[in-house]
């Protein structure tokens, strides 16, 4: 193996050709005071890295190596290094630095920084490594990152199931934490897939009530296991009449926004309440007027990821409710990444994907 001086993973060459994975090595950054090495057992598959090798969120730098809910073993501290040492057991998300100096940082909002690093496929500041290198993901055998954005993983929680939190379980338990969910609050749940599971299951175990509204009748049982106490099918014609006025917040996970007949979803809120986006479509959303937030105050918003606070957070209540998404595994090789993206995008996938035996594709 090239560790230390380089890491192994499977990466593609051109974005489109996602199904042209590449087993190859790449430098990894300068290794820094406060950085820590991760040997990776396991990596959940985002939609993120499905609109990335598939060039569906525009241009990215090749090769590239994707992958950003990392689940390992602390293999290397830095001298600066508080609270990780060898051989804890560490998860790592979608943000691998950020300057921890400006405002945003200061306030528990570092992933908000201007000059934050994405864990993949973005270049380092000089600050932070001199040759700028660029990001690599976590369908590799390590990953560096700083210790700011590398958690401790509660034993409670089996790494497959850790790995997909720390990205969509993240992505969704920010806005739903910011907006106060818990008792007393009625909750709408738009899409039931990778993120929208996960906020069911949030929302839920904060003690919110409920609603999940999908397109896709056949996963109102899902969605009651998960913990809503209603399902709603927004492919019945009228479904939003109802609803009119019902819920303190809905958080939108569905990536087709731009296909929505938006005036439905605004009006199913409480007076000056939020229709929240964390699904991303490739598209923009068309016509979008002032008028059609007036009748009820409402409002339309969006957020990036989640604060190392809030990570800390959700997994405590994870461990502590033994909360358990629904996550299917493939073993990682050329063949297994390609599989996973090939699913992620037909959507054949119930609900996340972790990529995992890293020893076999690996080594130790």
């Amino acid at each position: 193996m090239p560790y230390p001086d380089e890491f192994e993973g499977f990466m593609i060459n051109e974005l489109g050709k996602y199904k042209n994975f590449k087993k190859q090595t790449f430098k990894p950054k300068v290794f820094g005071d406060n950085d820590i090495d991760i040997q990776i057992e396991c990596c959940g598959v985002c939609g993120s890295d499905m609109h990335t090798v598939t060039g569906g969120w525009g241009d990215a730098p090749t090769p590239l190596c994707v992958g950003h809910e990392v689940v390992g073993k602390a293999v290397k501290v830095g001298p600066k290094v508080k609270d990780v040492k060898v051989g804890d057991r560490v998860g790592v998300g979608a943000q691998v630095w950020s300057c921890l100096k400006c405002g945003q940082c200061k306030s528990d909002n570092e992933n908000y920084c201007p000059s934050q690093v994405d864990t993949y496929g973005a270049p380092y500041p000089k600050e932070a490594d001199p040759h700028e290198t660029i990001s690599q993901g976590g369908f590799s055998s390590h990953i560096r990152a700083h210790e700011y954005f590398v958690f401790p993983i509660p034993d409670a929680i089996p790494s497959h199931l850790a790995a997909p939190m720390l990205c969509a379980g993240l992505t969704v338990w920010s806005p739903l934490a910011r907006a106060g969910t818990g008792p007393g609050k009625k909750v709408a749940i738009v899409g039931l897939g990778g993120l929208g599971h996960f906020a069911v299951l949030w929302a839920s175990a904060l003690g919110a009530e409920v609603t999940v509204i999908s397109h896709s009748p056949r996963k109102r049982e899902d969605a009651l296991k998960l913990g809503a106490k209603h399902f709603v099918c927004s492919g019945e014609e009228g479904w939003a009449k109802p609803l009119a006025f019902r819920f303190d917040f809905a958080l939108n996970t569905a990536n087709m926004t731009n296909e929505f007949n938006l005036d439905d979803y605004l009006s199913i809120l409480k007076v000056g309440c939020q229709f929240h986006q964390v699904g991303l479509p490739n598209e923009p959303i068309q016509n979008l007027s002032p008028k059609q937030f007036m009748p009820n105050g409402s409002s339309i918003g969006g957020s990036h990821i989640g604060s190392r606070t809030e990570c800390l957070a959700m997994l405590k209540l994870a461990a502590e409710k033994k909360l358990v998404p629904f996550v299917e595994t493939i073993p990682v090789s050329e063949k297994g990444c390609a599989e996973a993206i090939e699913r992620v995008i037909k959507n054949d996938v119930r609900y996340r994907f972790t990529l995992v035996d890293y020893k076999k594709a690996f080594g130790n």
